[in-house]
């Protein structure tokens, strides 16, 4: 994620979560008229990688198909938080003033793979609803697909609503009350 960024943030944002696009333009931060064009993107690019992997690895029995380990209520709930610490962190590294441009692919890419090392064993950490569809299509494995689809962009609209939340409103220079930390 973090060489995603590093390569491909100048061009398009990095958008290769379809999740991460939904929560941006939830966040006003992305305009509805561009989100068909980077999902039909992030599928193609998701296809093209299970192809891959299909052809260079045919006995593979899931070929990376995303699936839960812990029970389906359980992954689920995963998903959802794991997404929504996912985004949050997204929209705080790359909003305004604290915007931290290139950098910020050092925490987007250090939080993907924390969650993955903490929860790949209880969901596989999809937080991808691309990255989940194309291996469980190649693959037959699409038993738990909706699972995958849904939670992530239930989690990044989650992570909206927070970040929302806590954006405390900025003083104006105008102002006669002391700021106090």
């Amino acid at each position: 994620v973090m060489a995603l960024i590093y390569t491909f943030g100048a061009i398009s944002g990095a958008h290769a979560n379809p999740a991460v696009t939904l929560g941006f333009w939830a966040s006003g931060r992305f305009p509805a008229r561009r989100i068909p064009g980077y999902v039909l993107a992030q599928i193609t690019g998701a296809f093209a990688a299970s192809a891959f992997i299909a052809l260079t690895l045919p006995g593979h029995p899931t070929l990376g198909a995303t699936l839960p380990h812990t029970g389906v209520a359980n992954a689920f709930a995963w998903e959802v938080l794991l997404t929504a610490v996912l985004m949050l962190v997204i929209l705080q590294v790359a909003t305004g003033a604290k915007e931290l441009g290139l950098i910020a692919a050092i925490a987007i890419g250090g939080t993907v793979g924390l969650e993955a090392l903490v929860a790949g064993p209880i969901c596989d950490a999809s937080m991808n609803p691309a990255r989940s569809l194309a291996p469980a299509v190649v693959s037959g494995r699409t038993e738990h697909l909706w699972l995958y689809l849904i939670a992530p962009a239930l989690g990044a609209l989650l992570a909206v609503g927070l970040w929302r939340a806590l954006r405390l409103p900025q003083p104006t220079a105008n102002t006669s009350e002391p700021i106090h930390a």
